[in-house]
Parts: structure tokens; C-alpha cells; sequence
């Protein structure tokens, strides 16, 4: 149900002024300290926001698919507090942030749209933050693997291990240990 309200809030921006871009693997779609002037959404692959750390390592804050709002909190901010980049090709549209907030205030059933997408935003960020707060890798492991279900193709494990906030080589060492076992 969450899904269907998402695409058909994306439908609703596209009619609105957007417009769309194509990204290649790797690619930005915006950086950290960037004006926001755009609220994106996905429209074909996937875009991550992934705030570097100090240390110099990475967390993934989202992981935004087909349907998504890109940095949606970042619609009441000035600038932008993370990077989003491309996995593999992807497809976003875009519509003006003064767009968006007008339609907000003056439709009340997008209104509605956008407040059940952002609850359900809102029970993914807890599920994460659960998952951060396990101790082990193993356990953050198992708690991903009981929410998407699967491991993805060894080339993407990376990815796996940017979300939980573990190492590349610690689930890697992980994974061999279950494949032993």
C-alpha cells in the first residue's frame, strides 16, 4: 500500500515540472554542502545518501529505489548534510523545492500522500537504527538479512556492509564463517 502511494506521489511531482536525468554508476546526484533547490525522487536503479565520515569511513542514511523520495528531510533545509550517489545506472526526476511546497499546502490529498511516505520512512529509519545498535556483526548480519531476505551478489556485499556500519572485511569474514558452518 505504502509502495503504491509512493509511485503515485512521484506521478503527482512529474505532472508538476519535472524533469528527468540519467546517472551513471557512481555518479552524484548532489554533495554534501549543496544548495537544495530539487526534490528528486527515483524513477529506474537506486541512489544512496552516504555521509563520509571523519575517520574516513562511510554510512549509508538511505538507500532510495524505484518510488522513493531522495534526502526528503532535506526538503526543509537549505543545504544538503550528505552525498547522494548512483549504484549502477540509475533515473531520477526532479521537481523545484517552491513546486513541492506549494502543491503541499494547497492539496491536501498529496498532503496526506506525503505524510503516510514519510511515517513509513520513519519505521525504516527505526529498523535501521535497531540494526546499529546491535553489537556484533553477526547480529547486525541477521538482522539485515531478516528485513531484505537475501544476500545480494558478492559484487554489492560492500554495500551490505556500508548499511549495518561494519567493515567490508568483518562481513566478509562473517559470511565465510556461515558458508563454513
Amino acid at each position: 500500500m505504502i509502495m503504491i502511494m509512493s509511485f503515485n506521489l512521484c506521478s503527482q511531482l512529474k505532472r508538476y515540472g519535472g524533469r528527468e536525468q540519467a546517472l551513471r554508476a557512481g555518479a552524484y546526484l548532489f554533495h554534501q554542502g549543496d544548495v537544495v533547490r530539487q526534490l528528486y525522487y527515483v524513477i529506474d536503479g537506486e541512489v544512496q545518501l552516504v555521509r563520509h565520515q571523519a575517520c574516513g569511513s562511510a554510512i549509508v542514511l538511505q538507500c532510495a529505489t524505484p518510488g522513493a523520495i531522495v534526502a526528503e528531510a532535506s526538503l526543509f533545509s537549505e543545504r544538503y548534510h550528505c552525498d547522494a550517489i548512483a549504484q549502477g545506472q540509475a533515473r531520477v526526476g526532479c521537481v523545484a523545492k517552491e513546486v513541492f511546497i506549494r502543491l503541499f499546502r494547497n492539496d491536501a490529498e498529496f498532503a496526506m500522500a506525503w505524510a503516510a511516505y514519510l511515517a513509513r520512512g520513519i519505521q525504516t529509519a527505526r529498523l535501521r537504527g535497531e540494526i546499529l545498535a546491535l553489537k556484533t556483526v553477526s547480529e547486525r548480519l541477521d538482522a539485515w538479512l531478516d528485513w531484505h531476505g537475501e544476500l545480494p551478489p558478492r559484487g554489492e556485499w560492500k554495500q551490505v556492509a556500508m548499511q549495518i556500519a561494519v567493515s567490508p572485511e568483518a562481513l566478509y569474514r562473517e559470511i565465510a564463517k556461515r558458508r563454513k558452518g
